[in-house]
């Protein structure tokens, strides 16, 4: 592993960048192969002006990884966060959720065209709407309820109930209103279906395939999975999650969801704005946004991302902990996006040239000399 700190300027903010093919930090998970950056045809120089714009223009990171062509070309910590540390999702967790239903559609468990009162007969109003009645599975998923306002959850009657008792003034389909509740409507079907959570039902089918260890979800006090929000696992974690949806579906040479589903959730399924410049305004699937450039994402309050970018074939993950994320969306697009276009001659001579700027910006550190050394040395054994 190569730590690199942050120049002077940067001195309260520890890096820590892995650009050599070399070992993970964390390495109790099965971890994804590692690469140097030019040998999957990334520049090593724009990698490392994304690190120091991302430290100065994102208050604050914590973590990013970049996968690209199947293998980690770059990762960094900003402490005191570290490799091995869960981290919260906040909304990406609605990602994962959605993932969950996808594979009980291809089990059977249910049609994403079945309408919500199906599975709550026992918490459906005396005389439900006719909007009501009309919603489905697919509007929880597409954020297209018909809510003019999300349903506030309390401890004083079942989140169900509370949800089913909202009104619904819009036609379900055709408003998109951005709506946790939904999402955790999803988790309590797909228990009602399976008869497991949300976390539960994943373990095997998910987690477990991609060797994502002990990850957190809570629960309602109802026991449902919260669904749309309260998932932690690690950076790692999200950049395999990524992996699997740029591979379509794909892990280790079985088919673990449908390409069918990874087609629909990640498509534009409703229109929720329409500004060109603003990633929020692209799109919205099942669960995942569209984002300008050719890419989409799950993403999280405070600056959590999962980007995958197929044109590129690369996967992003970052968590933060920001107030900006359309900010730190853009440093993405301004200094990282360009890092795959750039024509390198000699990517030997790239990777020596980028060698000795990456070591100019190391502190004077003792215990660390060595480990400077050691790249140093691999990067002249790799000449």
């Amino acid at each position: 592993m190569i730590p690199i700190t942050t120049p002077p300027h940067y001195l309260k903010v520890l890096i820590t960048i892995f650009l050599t093919l070399l070992q993970p930090l964390w390495a109790e998970a099965v971890a994804l192969p590692r690469s140097s950056p030019e040998a999957q045809g990334v520049s090593s120089s724009a990698l490392r002006s994304f690190v120091e714009a991302a430290d100065q223009q994102v208050n604050t990171m914590h973590s990013f990884m970049l996968v690209r062509h199947g293998r980690v070309v770059a990762e960094a910590w900003w402490k005191p966060e570290s490799a091995d540390k869960k981290h919260v999702m906040h909304s990406l967790s609605k990602s994962f959720n959605s993932t969950a239903i996808g594979l009980a559609v291809a089990e059977g468990k249910l049609s994403i065209d079945d309408p919500v009162l199906k599975f709550f007969p026992e918490h459906a109003p005396s005389s439900p709407s006719a909007k009501l009645s009309a919603m489905r599975v697919r509007d929880l998923l597409t954020m297209s309820t018909g809510h003019e306002t999300e349903a506030k959850f309390s401890t004083n009657a079942p989140w169900v109930e509370t949800f089913l008792a909202h009104p619904v003034p819009h036609k379900p389909g055709a408003h998109f209103l951005y709506n946790t509740p939904a999402s955790h409507m999803l988790s309590a079907i797909l228990r009602k279906v399976t008869g497991e959570t949300v976390l539960d039902y994943l373990r095997p089918r998910l987690f477990e395939p991609l060797d994502i260890q002990d990850p957190l979800w809570a629960t309602s006090p109802q026991g449902n999975t919260l669904g749309g929000w309260g998932l932690f696992i690690r950076t790692e974690d999200i950049a395999k999650f990524g992996q699997l949806y740029l591979q379509k579906g794909r892990w280790n040479g079985k088919q673990l969801l449908p390409i069918s589903w990874i087609d629909q959730a990640t498509a534009k399924q409703v229109s929720n704005g329409s500004n060109p410049s603003k990633d929020w305004d692209q799109g919205y699937g099942f669960q995942f946004w569209r984002c300008r450039h050719g890419a989409y994402r799950g993403d999280g309050a405070n600056g959590q991302f999962c980007i995958i970018l197929p044109e590129q074939d690369a996967v992003i993950a970052i968590t933060a902990d920001t107030r900006d994320m359309q900010a730190e969306l853009n440093v993405v697009w301004d200094k990282l996006l360009p890092a795959f276009h750039r024509k390198l001659s000699s990517r030997i001579r790239a990777q020596k040239h980028n060698s000795r700027k990456l070591s100019s910006i190391l502190k004077s550190d003792p215990p660390r000399r060595s480990k400077r050394k050691i790249f140093r040395d691999l990067m002249h054994r790799r000449s």
